[in-house]
């Protein structure tokens, strides 16, 4: 019958311990870990160290007891067990597969792997590498080459580039989110021109299909008043231009857009239609309404003006 040893068991136990604080921190509320739940128990824990140096005491007796049971019983039997040790199994389990990975070699027997040189009394040996070494660096090469496979050869879902356009993709869609939610909060106080080329070219889109039947595909002016001049009826600049596109000009004929348009597409409609300043297209309806001049400008001109 084969001896537990009480090593193994004791490790056993601390590994059941650790699985328990493990289930613990996991359990637990979030931002509690297991330092926390340590420090909230230490009774508890010192009370359960205490029990297992106690088991483990108990079975550090109980060997020896039953080594020294098999030595009378040898004796017993005119064996001794000194002339037969390996009838005694002396060395722990965990002490062999330590041995083994570290891939000792006995005091007695490092003549075998001396290689002959000596310095200064300081002998080279031809140890053989750890295995748990070993073990570690084949197992490095072999997981680099199935992560440069998946990663970058294969093409799969995996690969570095699908992970990358997967990750581009959920930001594109948080960032419209996001603009959709600031379009929202767009009026005719705070509204900004859009530069980017995809709001500019959006705006057109949307000019041509709602705006070009009264101001012409290239705001050359039809039945509403030519936009590519630097006159305007009711003010230039992307805040004016905003507002009346927002609330209309019923008397004129033009609708308030607020109820079809959401902010956003106001802006880009808006943003477009002041990159047709300048442009002159050809059968341009004449000019309506009066310069506009921006605010700014037109402080710094009031300024010149007085000190001269």
């Amino acid at each position: 019958m084969k001896t537990i040893k009480s090593k193994t068991i004791l490790i056993l136990l601390i590994t059941h311990i650790g699985a328990m604080l493990y289930g613990q921190d996991a359990a637990g509320s979030e931002g509690s870990g297991a330092m926390v739940w340590l420090l909230e128990n230490i009774v508890l824990v010192s009370g359960i160290l205490v029990i297992l140096a106690v088991i483990f005491a108990l079975f550090k007796i109980n060997m020896m007891i039953l080594e020294s049971q098999k030595i009378q019983a040898l004796r017993e039997h005119g064996i001794e067990a000194i002339e037969h040790p390996e009838l005694i199994e002396t060395t722990p389990m965990w002490k062999k597969v330590y041995d083994w990975s570290v891939a000792l070699i006995p005091v007695g027997k490092e003549d075998s792997i001396d290689l002959g040189h000596d310095y200064d009394g300081i002998r080279e040996l031809d140890n053989r590498l750890p295995p748990w070494w070993l073990g570690i660096m084949y197992g490095s090469i072999i997981f680099a080459f199935i992560y440069l496979y998946n990663y970058h050869w294969s093409g799969s879902e995996w690969s570095s580039a699908a992970e990358y356009e997967a990750e581009m993709e959920v930001a594109e869609e948080a960032q419209s989110i996001y603009l959709e939610k600031m379009a929202n909060k767009v009026n005719e106080n705070n509204v900004e021109a859009l530069m980017a080329e995809a709001d500019i070219a959006a705006g057109k889109d949307i000019f041509n299909a709602n705006c070009a039947a009264c101001h012409g595909f290239q705001g050359e002016g039809l039945i509403g008043p030519n936009m590519t001049d630097e006159y305007w009826i009711h003010g230039g600049g992307i805040k004016n231009v905003f507002k009346t596109i927002k609330y209309g000009v019923p008397e004129k004929g033009m609708i308030a857009w607020k109820a079809q348009m959401g902010p956003f597409d106001m802006q880009k409609v808006a943003s477009y239609i002041l990159t047709l300043e300048g442009t002159d297209p050809p059968n341009q309806k004449k000019a309506e309404g009066t310069i506009w001049v921006p605010e700014e400008d037109e402080a710094a001109a009031e300024s010149a003006d007085q000190e001269s």
